[in-house]
């Protein structure tokens, strides 16, 4: 119950936190593609001035991927998301099964263990 619960307060916390940094997330997506295409661009290239062209908005897209450092919290938050997730329903070994309402069922499935 109360890991249930420490789960819905990490997981609702990391949405309000993934939700804010949206947009540093979508802006570094962006300046990373730009750096992708301007660094293949730049091997591509055969003449100086092409590759000048592209070593400069290459260096103007990795500033500007600097500059959205919040995203990097956005990612932990999402992060935190998926481990909230996948721990959602797992049961570790040594923790007490829920056997619902009736007690004795409970007790009907140590004592057969037992046996």
């Amino acid at each position: 119950m109360v890991k249930k619960l420490g789960l819905i307060v990490l997981g609702v916390t990391a949405g309000i936190v993934l939700i804010a940094n949206m947009g540093p997330i979508i802006a570094l997506a962006i300046s990373l593609v730009i750096v992708y295409f301007s660094y293949r661009e730049f091997m591509k290239s055969a003449s100086t001035g092409g590759k000048v062209l592209w070593a400069f908005i290459g260096f103007i897209a990795l500033i500007a991927s600097a500059t959205n450092a919040p995203a990097i919290i956005g990612l932990v938050a999402a992060y935190l998301l998926w481990i909230v997730y996948k721990n959602w329903n797992t049961q570790k070994d040594g923790e007490p099964e829920d056997f619902g309402d009736d007690p004795f069922t409970g007790f009907e499935k140590e004592w057969a263990k037992l046996k």
